[in-house]
This record gives C-alpha cells, structure tokens and sequence, in this order.
C-alpha cells in the first residue's frame, strides 16, 4: 500500500524508480547515455524550479531569499499582521493580499468585535490595496484555488493549510511575521529544502476518498519525520485517475505531516480546472524532467488504500475502519491509555469504549468542513449516498459547510442541497469554525467523526479545565455519510452501494465580483483605517540584553505540544486583535497556572527597565541573584543590567497551526525563550524568532525543574556569534551548569532577536 524508500531516488522519464546506490550512475549513464551527478538532478524536480525562480539572490544556490507571488490571510491572523507591518513602515501592499473572513464569523461572539475587525480589514484594502473577502462567501482556501492560483507561482499564508500544489501553486503556512516581511518587501529566508518524491499508482477503489489516502500518508510519515520540513512532490500515473477536487482534498492535509510545502505534476485535467474558472492563461504543464533526483519517495498504491479513520488524537494515529470494527475494545482501550496522558487534569476520565454498543463503534455526530472537507466533489458524492435515506432523528447528527458560495450555488442548481437538507442534513455557509472548535462544538463525552483538518486534544472546543471534553476521528466524507445513514454505526463508504453520480461543475465568477473587494493596484493612501474597540497595538516589547534570567513557569512532558495548547482557538479567536487580552488564554487549558506565574516574572522585568534593582521585589528573585553570585567571574553582577523572562520547556512545541499568537502571546507575557528537545515545524520557530524570543534546543536531559531560574550570561555576544553550544546555569538550591543550542540562525534573524521583536527592528531601521 505504502513503501518508503530508505535512500533517495533517481526518477528516469518520470516513471523508472533507480535507487541512490553505488549502481545508480552507472544504471542512468546506460539508460540516458550519459552520467547524471545527483547534483544535476537535484534541479529536475519541479519544486526546484520554481523556488528557484522565486530566489531574489542566485548567487547562494542553498540559502534561499524568496518573493512570493501572493499573500494571504484570514480574521484570526490579518490584524496582528497589518498592525505589525503599519508600525514597521508598511505603505501599500506590493503583491495580491487575500483577506478573508471565515474563521470570526459568529458576530455574536465578543459582541461586535469580530465584525470590527472585519471592517478593519475593509479599510485596509482599500488604504493599502488588498482584496477583502467578505464573512461566508469562502473559506480562505477555497478562494485561493478559485481565483489566485497559478501554475508555477508561490503563495504565502498565514494559516498552515495553505497548501495549492494539485494546482501547480508552492503555498507555504507561517506565522504572520513572515507575511509582515514580504509586506515590507523584504525576503523570505530558508536554506534549500529537500524534496521528497510522492509516487501515486493506481485507482483508488469506489468509496475510497481523498481524506483516505491523505491519512494513510500521515500515518507513515508523520512520527518519523520522513517530510519534515521538506517538500512533497506529488508524481507518479496514478494521478491521472484523480480528479483535481480529490487531488485537492489530499494536497491540503499534507501540512499534517510537517511538510515545508507540497507541489503536483500538472496534467488535462488541470488546465480543465483553470478553465472552468475562466483562467485558462493560469495553466502551464509542470513535470520532473527526464532524469530528477528525490531525498526520498514515498510509493503509494491507491487501489489498496482502504477506509481509514484517525483516532484521537492527531492525524497521525490511524486505523483502517475495518481494523477499528474487528477489534473495537481493544482499539478504544488503547487510544483511551495514550491519550489520558495528554491531560493533566485527573477528574478527567476519557471514555470511548462507552462508543461500543453490541459489538458496534457508534458517533454522535458528523462534520464535512472546510478547506479539506467543504469542496465540491466531496459534497456531491455524499449527497449521493444519503439520497432518499434519513440520518436518523436521535442521537447521531450531521452539519455541512460548503467551501465557497459559488460551490454552494451550484450544488442547490443540480440538486445537492436539496438531498442533503431531505436526509435532515443541516447544511451551513463557508466557514472553518469546526476545523478549530467555533462551531458545532460536540456536546461532553461525544465522539465526532468529522471531514476537516485535525482531531488535537480540545481543538474541538471542548474545555477540559472545566471537566468538558469530546472527541474527534477524522474520517473521509463519504465514509461519515455511510456512518450517517447507519444513525452513526461506524460504517465504511465500501460497505454499501452508491451511485456517484458526478455532476458536472460551472464556476459562477459573478458571485465573486459582486461582493469582492479587489484593490490590488489602487491603493488609497487617504482611506482612514476602521478601528473597533478590541483593535489595540501591540505593547513595548524590550531589547534582548546581554545576560538573561529566566524563570521556568510551564514544564510540559508530553510528546509533542500543538499550538492548539499554547494558546487555545475556538472563542479565544475574537480577541485576537487585542494581544493583552488574548495572552490571558495562553496555556489555559494545558497549563491555567500559566498567565500569573508569567506576569509575575514579567513584574521584575518592568521593575529592571524603569532603572530599580528588582531584588528588591522579592525574597525570590533576590536569593536568585544571590546565588548567581556564587558562580565564578559574576560576584559583581549588577541586576539591573540583567533582562528577566520567563520562559516554558516542552519537548516539542509547535505543531499544527501557523498562528504566530502562539509565540506572541508568551511574549507580550514577558516571555524570552522556549526550551525545547526539538520544534515540530519551522514555522512555531520562525514566530518565535520574530517575536524575539530564543528557540533553545536542549540535548541532555534538562537539569532544571519548574519553578527553577536559569541564568545565561553573555547571549546576546553568543547570538551573534553563532555559538554552536552557550553556557547556561540552573540557578535553584544548588547552581548546575549545562549547555544549550540555537540552531542556525540568519543574520536578519540575529537581529530581530537582539532588537527584541520584528516590529523593533524595523523601527531601528526606519
């Protein structure tokens, strides 16, 4: 079903797979007639052609700075980043801006802060020259692909979904400092990243969905890092036998293996795709040349892709659904055992064997959301399934969100709506709530099983913290309407027999142009900026100082800690554009100790910079600086010289989400650092850099507790220089000294740093 290979590979005429071994040169040299270096083939894939047209500097072929074609973002992410990039001397937007507004859509939340910030956006788009996209009309991706991609083009975003490869478009998530930095036209910087081949076979069987195949993927390469940071380069002749929606829905959850990005040889039915959209022009044939060479290849055979559903609680932690019903019990006692542990609260009591009745998983409801789960050919085929069937009207419960409005418009013409709404299906408008716990919320104790993105602990909304929690599966649409009309019998889409009856797709561009704000290229400097009284500007963040105490206010031992968990979505989305009052959530449902114990270190630090010794605080941090004054060369150390934060350690922080608040909200709590074994994906490590906080890595066992000080003198030398290993000193009953790490860091990177955040350095530089 799926083979990865433990070498790379060569790839000759984009089918024959040559394994990197002493053979390989001599086997291409009698193919091709001449000897390829690995070197040469490197530049065969399509991901290196065009990152490497998207490089500003060619003289540097491993160290990348890249413009991107377009940007965007939507209402949880573009505040922070207009603000960011207005007080670092933003005056237009110099490439297409995409704003739209489909995660604070529910206006009742917060009062009228969320449409505040809709307006805001408003305002920008027409001061700065963007395109505002407005609640309900589309979920962000759905848009993208409409209307902005283009093959061979890059695209940055600040939601980690941003993914077009089927569609010939590199997208790339980060956090919303980097879009600030391509706002200021300045590079996106990254060494070169490796490309991994995804080599596609077969026909995926009847009833088998893009989400199948995706969670299979995930499933294979998530926990070992295969695609870290790497590009997918989707290839192989099974692609053909995959329409462009199901190429898509597979494309979009290749983030959930912590890929860098993702990029798809082009075929017909692409170019088809871009005329249906009436971009024809948009369409260019992108595939590996005759000989390209893969960091390595993932084999995949879709015709042996079964039914899959990922348990909670991550993507990763995948079952076939005919494995999970031979073996309920022993499946469900399980994912109880290991995902107890991702909770610190014990009258928290996971309870998913209750799900087995007679021998039978059952769910309480289902989800087709979204940018994975809301698009087209997704929804017609569900439909398909449930014609002239009921859900039921019981426990079990359905909801589903069409993508964009125009796919919305086309399924009530060819009677899609019409067969879900008579199955007592709820169908709703473009929005992503469900992806992050702002709609259709599970009631206590429910198993979800649900078409969108991710399954974290409480991404669903549910509060632990308060005794509440649910549970989401990720299953594919089809499955969970095989589910749906079972009353929620776990049921697979290849168990029954359904007549897919593909109804053909027309693209109503009109539904766009009437309701679209499209200023790219007529920016009107005069337009005053609309702002609510939720819209603040972000707090004076202060310099990085030469010496650094911090305080160890959260320990965390899970495995890998989400952003979900660092700072929660859901209703904590409304307040995004207030950073003070956003920082209250942070680590509120992992760690709620959290918030004071930060706003207490961050008292000393405020102390510092008004000129007072903060020994003089408190008995703690005085017998800190006592102690600091045992070590050898720092008798005479002098507090007030000394930056005091706070800062958490987490074995590895960062996976899931791009939104840089995660980062920003530690900050603006007087964080300074993360101490982590590893960072789940560049882009939590890219936030914390922008928000000059420092992403040590720890090798060695930590030698420090909660609760304990660590002292590091001379970092801001050691950042500068490059140091591959920097002293540090525990500072508790007895001083121990141990090294950390930063891994390498750009020079822009080492001052933003030191400046103490993006927004300074820029404002040094003005």
């Amino acid at each position: 079903m799926i083979k990865l290979y433990d070498t790379g590979v060569f790839l000759l005429n984009k089918k024959e797979i040559i394994c990197d071994d002493k053979n390989a040169t001599a086997i291409i040299k009698n193919k091709t007639g001449m000897a390829v270096s690995k070197e040469e083939a490197r530049k065969g894939t399509i991901a290196y052609s065009i990152v490497n047209h998207h490089d500003v500097v060619s003289d540097d072929t491993e160290n990348l700075k890249i413009k991107f074609d377009a940007l965007t973002a939507h209402d949880i992410t573009y505040v922070g980043i207009i603000q960011t990039a207005r007080a670092s001397g933003m005056q237009t937007f110099p490439v297409p801006f995409v704003m739209t507004n489909c995660h604070n859509s529910l206006c009742a939340v917060g009062g009228t802060i969320n449409e505040d910030d809709h307006m805001f956006a408003l305002s920008a788009a027409k001061k700065y020259g963007g395109i505002y996209v407005p609640p309900h009309l589309a979920v962000i991706h759905a848009y993208n692909r409409e209307v902005i991609s283009k093959c061979g083009t890059m695209i940055l975003g600040s939601d980690s979904h941003t993914r077009y490869g089927a569609l010939g478009t590199m997208g790339v998530g980060e956090g919303g400092g980097e879009l600030v930095k391509q706002l200021l036209g300045k590079t996106y910087d990254i060494a070169r990243p490796k490309v991994i081949g995804i080599y596609l076979t077969g026909k995926p069987q009847k009833g088998v969905g893009p989400m199948d195949v995706a969670l299979t993927i995930v499933g294979s390469v998530y926990k070992n890092g295969y695609v870290k940071n790497k590009v997918m380069e989707f290839i192989g002749d099974g692609i053909h036998n995959l329409s462009v929606e199901y190429r898509n829905g597979i494309d979009v959850m290749t983030t959930e293996t912590t890929c860098w990005s993702s990029i798809w040889q082009t075929d017909e039915k692409v170019k088809e795709y871009y005329s249906i959209h009436g971009r024809a022009e948009d369409y260019s044939k992108l595939e590996a040349q005759d000989v390209a060479y893969y960091d390595g290849l993932v084999y995949v055979d879709l015709s042996k892709i079964k039914p899959t559903i990922a348990m909670p609680f991550h993507p990763s932690n995948i079952y076939t659904i005919e494995e999970l019903k031979a073996n309920p019990i022993e499946i469900m006692n399980h994912v109880q055992k290991e995902g107890s542990k991702q909770f610190d609260n014990p009258d928290i009591k996971l309870d998913l064997v209750s799900k087995i009745k007679d021998g039978q998983v059952y769910a309480d409801q289902g989800i087709v959301a979204g940018c994975a789960g809301g698009i087209y050919d997704n929804i017609v085929d569900i439909a398909d399934i449930i014609d002239g069937k009921s859900i039921g009207n019981s426990t079990f419960k359905m909801s589903v969100y069409p993508a964009s409005q125009p796919a919305y418009v086309e399924m009530v013409k060819n009677g899609t709506i019409e067969k879900l709404m008579n199955a007592g299906v709820i169908v709703r408008s473009a929005f992503c709530g469900p992806c992050f716990g702002a709609g259709d919320t599970p009631a206590n104790q429910e198993l979800s099983i649900r078409h969108t993105t991710r399954n974290f602990p409480n991404r669903e909304g549910s509060k632990p913290t308060e005794g509440q929690l649910s549970y989401v599966a990720l299953m594919d649409a089809r499955s969970i309407a095989a589910t749906a009309i079972n009353k929620g019998k776990l049921t697979a889409a290849t168990e029954i027999d359904a007549n897919y009856t593909k109804p053909k797709y027309f693209f109503n561009k009109s539904i766009y142009d009437k309701r679209v704000f499209n200023g790219f290229g007529k920016a009107e400097p005069d337009t005053e900026l609309k702002f609510g009284p939720n819209i603040k500007d972000w707090p004076t963040i202060p310099s990085l100082t030469n010496d650094l105490l911090l305080k160890v206010v959260s320990y965390i031992t899970d495995p890998v800690t989400t952003t979900d968990e660092l700072i929660p979505s859901g209703e904590t989305s409304s307040y995004r554009s207030n950073p003070m009052r956003l920082a209250e959530f942070t680590l509120s449902r992992k760690d709620p100790a959290y918030v004071n114990k930060a706003k207490e270190v961050q008292r000393y630090e405020i102390e510092r910079e008004s000129g007072k010794d903060p020994s003089t605080i408190s008995e703690e941090i005085k017998k800190a600086y006592d102690k600091i004054r045992t070590i050898k060369g720092f008798e005479n150390i002098d507090p007030k010289n000394i930056g005091i934060g706070s800062t958490i350690f987490a074995n590895k922080p960062g996976d899931g989400s791009a939104r840089e608040q995660a980062a920003s909200c530690q900050r603006v709590l007087g964080g300074w650092a993360n101490i982590a074994r590893e960072y789940a994906t560049k882009r939590y490590r890219s936030n914390l850099i922008n928000w000059g906080m420092i992403p040590f890595i720890i090798k060695e066992e930590p030698p420090f507790k909660k609760d304990d000080y660590i002292f590091i003198p001379d970092l801001r030398n050691a950042i500068f220089e490059g140091k591959a290993e920097i002293k540090a000193y525990v500072v508790s009953d007895e001083i121990t000294e141990f090294t950390v790490s930063v891994d390498d860091l750009t020079e822009d990177e080492k001052h933003i740093i030191a400046a103490g955040c993006l927004i300074n350095y820029y404002k040094m530089k003005q």
